[in-house]
């Protein structure tokens, strides 16, 4: 079947992800006259996130929150009349521990991945050695790196820093946000402020305390382990909640599950032909406009036949996976305090998991009375070979992991496993520089636009905003005007 736009001009937005949605939403939010319509693949919106219910436990397939600077997510939580269901970390057990030597250890307070704040809790913490110690005191006598090539975060790191620091402290705090190598990790298109903390105050020491007041006492209390948790915000029901609530805002007809896009190509005039594929292959489709809001990979295959350049370039973002092993445990069954709301994993520890995260600590409602909720994450770009273990072994290897971590006993009372191949994409040196030509060349074609996690951020704020940029972006070109990138 062939259709041709319409009058009241045409969207078609490819993936329903987080960042499709948004995508989809910004355009009906924009211009009610559009015809919009989300093709996605599979059977259910929202990509990798996804809640499960079960026995009263609340399961995350993915993330489990969002932060609210910037404040892309909760500004389309308010405008959907979502606000209402976000719920803060709890107050109680605010923090982050790190495994040294075998043991649980809290993350000194005040350090924000890479920025220490307060420096008593470093100079007292059993985490690093005296000689680490000293060697972040000489921190603020470290010169200036002059502008020049990207550097790596752990080049960044460990020149400011000192070895130590990056091993015991830096390394597992950002790999259990990125799981990358740091050795290839880009500072410039991951943690910027860091670079410009350097340039503006010639210390990370002296940068921190100015811009969090100079004074220890007039520290956040929530400034701890490496995030202030008190900016981070969760759906009570869980994200799946926000992906049903944005989708039940657009036009009934807009949503199209099951409709794998095969081809697309631009035609005469700007529009786009679209072609399905699956069960319903060889349907096509034109539309006044595009937005394709797909892993890199899958943005690469569909702009293979027409422009290969383009292409190319999006195939040199590389990604990563990561499994989740999800335990449900008798409070009993646990003898750690968990008093913090997870703890992570320094790579120089050798161990099998990346990070633990005390679900039910983090957040109400997500575990029974007088049970525990535990998420373990395995594999990263440094350990991707654990992501081939069947679903058994991953569970024993979490719940040996955890045993002299949070003196695990007994069996837990059920796992979920969940794997993300490919699902993480790695900003890697040069990966400012390489978005900037993707970027230039996709400009190139009238009425489309790239969006997703693979370009500007991988946080969920970064996916809607990557999501509503690319909606205004044709909604301003449909119209006529000037596009503001």
């Amino acid at each position: 079947m062939n259709a041709s736009p319409s009058e009241d001009r045409s969207v078609a937005v490819i993936g329903g992800g987080i960042t499709g949605l948004a995508a989809a939403h910004r355009l009906v939010e924009r211009d009610a006259g559009l015809r919009v319509t989300l093709f996605e693949g599979g059977e259910r919106l929202g990509g990798v996130l996804q809640t499960i219910h079960r026995d009263g436990f609340l399961i995350e397939q993915s993330a489990d929150n969002f932060i609210t600077d910037p404040a892309w997510g909760v500004e389309l939580c308010r405008r959907i009349g979502f606000d209402d269901q976000l719920i803060p970390t709890t107050t109680q057990q605010r923090g982050a521990l790190v495994v040294h030597r075998g043991r649980l250890e809290r993350v000194p307070a005040g350090f924000m991945l890479m920025a220490p704040a307060r420096l008593w809790p470093l100079l007292t913490t059993p985490v690093l050695s005296p000689w680490g110690k000293l060697r972040l005191l000489g921190e603020a006598f470290v010169p200036r790196r002059l502008e020049g090539d990207d550097e790596s975060l752990g080049s960044f790191a460990r020149r400011r820093l000192g070895r130590e620091v990056f091993e015991r402290i830096v390394q597992p705090l950002v790999g259990g946000i990125y799981t990358a190598d740091p050795e290839k990790l880009s500072l410039r298109a991951t943690l910027p402020r860091f670079l410009d903390m350097e340039q503006r105050f010639g210390s990370l020491v002296r940068g921190a305390r100015r811009q969090n007041g100079s004074a220890e006492s007039n520290e956040p209390a929530n400034a701890a382990g490496g995030a202030r948790y008190g900016m981070f915000v969760a759906p009570r029901d869980g994200l799946s909640s926000l992906v049903d609530t944005i989708a039940a805002r657009l036009p009934s007809s807009t949503i199209r599950l099951n409709s794998p896009v095969r081809h697309i190509k631009p035609l005469d005039g700007g529009s786009w032909h679209v072609e399905l594929g699956g069960a319903a292959s060889g349907a096509s489709q034109e539309f006044a406009a595009l937005i394709v809001a797909t892993p890199a990979p899958v943005a690469s295959r569909l702009c293979q036949d027409f422009d290969a350049a383009l292409a190319m370039e999006l195939c040199r973002i590389q990604y990563a996976g990561t499994a989740i092993v999800t335990l449900a445990f008798r409070r009993e069954q646990i003898a750690h305090a968990l008093d913090g709301f997870g703890f992570v994993v320094p790579a120089v520890e050798k161990r099998r998991i990346l990070a633990g995260s005390f679900a039910s600590v983090k957040f109400a409602g997500r575990a029974p009375d007088n049970a525990v909720l535990v998420r373990v994450f395995v594999g990263g770009a440094c350990q991707s070979e654990l992501l081939d273990l069947p679903d058994d072994q991953l569970q024993s290897l979490a719940v040996e992991e955890l045993r002299p971590l949070i003196g695990a006993s007994g069996e837990p009372l059920f796992c979920n496993v969940t794997r993300w191949s490919g699902a993480m994409p790695q900003y890697h040196l040069g990966h400012c520089e390489l978005v900037g030509r993707i970027e230039k060349a996709a400009a190139g074609w009238s009425n489309f636009a790239l969006a997703g996690n693979a370009y500007h951020g991988v946080g969920i704020p970064n996916c809607i905003h990557s999501g509503e940029t690319a909606a205004d972006r044709v909604v301003a070109e449909l119209a006529g005007g000037a596009v503001v990138s």
